[in-house]
């Protein structure tokens, strides 16, 4: 089975010259000496370790094309001719009440479960990432008027140009946490929420510290690591200056920006960008937990914690200490991924895939369980776009599992909508938008909706915002009629039952039944007239 063809990808900006590639090295089956490019090996033999990461940095969002042997596509969801479950108290499912527009996609995370969501998907991969800072208007107001929840990701403070430190090297001023908080917040309607994710730098710098004292967040992220990469967030930067700022920081920098011949380097124009890396976190029980409790002693009502594709062992570890600790949310974020700058080869080739961590999780969820012990509210992550693959995570995890959260597939609306408003003001709309007409009213088919909604606010919005609130109405719509078809009217209705395994390999891994068994004895029962 050939799962990826390594060595080009339009990801890095490589391709094979030769039309017949060996399947496990990428290279071409005659490597010819002469060639002109531009395979990865080609590339790097002379731009060296850029050719490890997408680019350009700060114009594109990634995600892994490794094709893995099982997939959510590999189950298929369950539709049934009769019942009705979660319609409201005391009305009888008929044609005339189970309404798909009447489904109830709203969900709730959090031990008291008081933070609401109008859709079970919230946005992750905001951090510090030049796609999130550029675009973060448009984000946050998209995700604040949908009713879902907002992660304001890793190293924003230690990146922010203007940040001002206290005679301890703690965060005293953060221009840029300031403008994220209050653009969401300005916007705010009572679902969802922000909240801040830390990692081992913000938590050096002060972090929770400030966004408590400032802001008054009542939610706070830890960070294990994610489905991309786990060796820290990472960003590129273009000058010399910047580099050495971030390096006085604290951060990882590489190459060394303090080395002469890396200041040579750069000065001729041979080495372009310079990396900035964070640390490796260490975990145990004991630090974990003290973690949690200084937190809480900060004032946070929630703390939640986001880990990434990790063993077994570390998943074992998240939960069971996620439950200790009774946190609100174990976000688990499974393989592939990547939306910033995750080096290429580790977003394809490193970590537990998804599917198969969700089967892990729910195994492990139902151990703990068995034990006695409260299991966090979790949130699957890793590579999900789209209604039936929320639905098919949210069955598939039930009753653990209450959302999804979704890295790309919640920024592409924001960055589409946020082009389209470039377009109008620049007359330059391509064909495929300008049929629908040249102005937001006639593009955007939720315009009335959002005036009805916000009044005079609608002329303030960002485009990108739009575009996030168009996409979230239509996952809704979808989510709604797949619901309904499952007969399923309320989110918490949702079970494994409604999923079928397509192949038996599927099945053997998620313990989801396989196509040709679900509901074998129900129909045979009919069959023999019982």
């Amino acid at each position: 089975m050939n799962l990826r063809r390594p060595n080009a990808n339009d990801a890095v900006g490589t391709f094979n010259r030769s039309k017949n590639v060996v399947p496990m090295s990428g290279l071409c089956t005659r490597c010819v000496d002469g060639c002109k490019g531009g395979c990865d090996i080609w590339l790097s033999s002379f731009r060296g370790r850029e050719v490890l990461y997408p680019g350009p940095f700060g114009e594109t969002t990634s995600g892994a094309d490794k094709n893995y042997p099982l997939d959510y596509s590999h189950l298929n969801i369950q539709g049934y001719a009769v019942g009705a479950k979660g319609l409201p108290d005391g009305v009888e499912g008929n044609p005339d009440t189970a309404v798909f527009s009447d489904v109830d996609t709203e969900t709730a995370y959090g031990w008291d479960r008081k933070v609401k969501m109008t859709i079970p998907i919230f946005t992750g991969a905001l951090g510090s990432t030049e796609i999130a800072r550029t675009g973060w208007e448009h984000f946050a107001v998209g995700a604040a008027i949908s009713g879902i929840t907002l992660v304001c990701g890793e190293n924003v403070c230690g990146v922010d140009q203007e940040l001002v430190l206290d005679s301890n090297g703690k965060v005293a001023k953060s221009p840029e946490m300031d403008r994220r908080i209050e653009t969401y917040n300005k916007y705010h309607e009572g679902y969802g929420e922000i909240l801040v994710q830390m990692n081992v730098e913000d938590t050096r710098l002060g972090v929770a510290e400030y966004v408590s004292s400032k802001h008054n967040l009542e939610t706070i992220e830890l960070k294990w690591g994610q489905g991309a990469k786990c060796i820290g967030g990472e960003i590129k930067v273009k000058s010399l200056e910047r580099a050495k700022e971030l390096q006085k920081r604290g951060y990882i920098v590489r190459p060394d920006p303090s080395l002469s011949e890396v200041e040579r380097a750069f000065n001729s124009g041979a080495i372009r960008e310079i990396e900035r890396h964070s640390r490796l976190g260490f975990v145990t029980r004991e630090g974990f937990q003290s973690e949690i409790d200084r937190l809480r002693d900060l004032g946070f009502k929630r703390i939640t914690l986001k880990t990434g594709a990790y063993s077994m062992t570390e998943l074992a570890m998240a939960l069971r200490y996620g439950s200790e600790a009774k946190i609100d949310l174990l976000t688990i974020d499974g393989a592939p991924g990547g939306t910033g700058m995750s080096p290429w080869p580790m977003m394809n080739e490193w970590g537990i895939p998804t599917f198969y961590l969700q089967s892990l999780t729910y195994e492990f969820c139902l151990r703990l369980k068995e034990r006695g012990l409260r299991v966090p509210d979790i949130a699957m992550a890793g590579g999900f776009s789209s209604e039936d693959g929320v639905f098919k995570a949210l069955a598939m995890g039930s009753p653990f599992v209450k959302a999804v959260c979704m890295g790309r597939a919640l920024m592409i609306p924001g960055m589409v909508g946020k082009n389209i408003g470039h377009w109008i003001k620049s007359g330059d709309l391509p064909k495929n938008v300008k049929k629908y007409g040249d102005t937001p009213e006639k593009i955007f088919v939720t315009c009335e909706e959002l005036r009805e909604k916000l009044g005079g606010e609608i002329k303030d919005l960002p485009m990108g915002a739009i575009g996030i609130y168009t996409y979230c109405q239509r996952f809704k719509t979808g989510l709604q009629q797949l619901m309904a078809g499952s007969r399923n009217f309320r989110v918490s209705t949702i079970g494994r039952h409604d999923l079928m395994a397509l192949t038996e390999e599927a099945a053997k891994v998620s313990g989801i039944a396989y196509v040709m068994d679900a509901y074998r004895d129900a129909a045979e029962g009919i069959l023999d007239g019982e």
